[in-house]
């Protein structure tokens, strides 16, 4: 075999890999009317208060081979805030809280996953809020992967799905969110992801 054709077996596998390692990871992406970002916070020692945001965009490139090579990104519309009364929402979004419109999204990039058991994973990353960065670290729990169960009865869940819940905790006074604090805001995320944008 001369070193012209070596040459071409040589550049033609190293397509193959590249292929292969290209298919390893699937895509998804959130299903909006399935996904949800809640949040609460102490009110003064008196009660808990929870709220959410009802607009948002993930994207996780899974490889379900090697947890460690799959990213996630999520896009949180901060206007989209909703505690479920008016005037308190208004106030989430001025200048003395989110700022929504200055700082319009509140994102995350994950920087590493790592698998913590057959259904769990930490998926460490950066969180923007109010143009601060801070690291956090999801909790998540992986609940559903595969064809959706209702699949067989409405076409629109057809394909792979993923779901799953995370969790964790900000000081929001980090991000410079608010004057004062009310300690630490629990998040949780529940989704369920499609293999495809609609």
């Amino acid at each position: 075999m001369n070193k012209l054709r070596l040459s071409a077996v040589f550049a033609l596998f190293a397509l193959m890999l590249s292929s292969a390692s290209a298919q390893a990871a699937k895509d998804y992406y959130t299903d909006q009317g399935h996904t949800e970002v809640k949040f609460a916070w102490n009110h003064a020692g008196v009660s808990v208060q929870t709220g959410e945001f009802v607009k948002v965009e993930g994207h996780l490139s899974l490889d379900a081979k090697n947890i460690s090579k799959s990213t996630l990104t999520v896009t949180i519309d901060a206007n989209s805030v909703s505690s479920g009364f008016g005037p308190l929402d208004d106030h989430l979004k001025s200048a003395d809280f989110l700022d929504v419109e200055k700082f319009p999204e509140i994102t995350f990039k994950s920087t590493k996953i790592e698998r913590t058991s057959d259904t769990t994973a930490d998926v460490s990353g950066d969180l923007t809020i109010h143009g601060v960065t801070k690291p956090v670290v999801l909790k998540t729990i992986l609940t559903h992967q595969g064809a959706h169960p209702v699949a067989a009865a409405l076409d629109y869940y057809r394909g792979d799905w993923v779901a799953f819940t995370a969790s964790t905790e900000i000081d929001h006074q980090a991000f410079g969110v608010g004057s004062f604090s009310t300690g630490p805001i629990a998040i949780t995320i529940t989704t369920e992801m499609k293999d495809r944008k609609d």
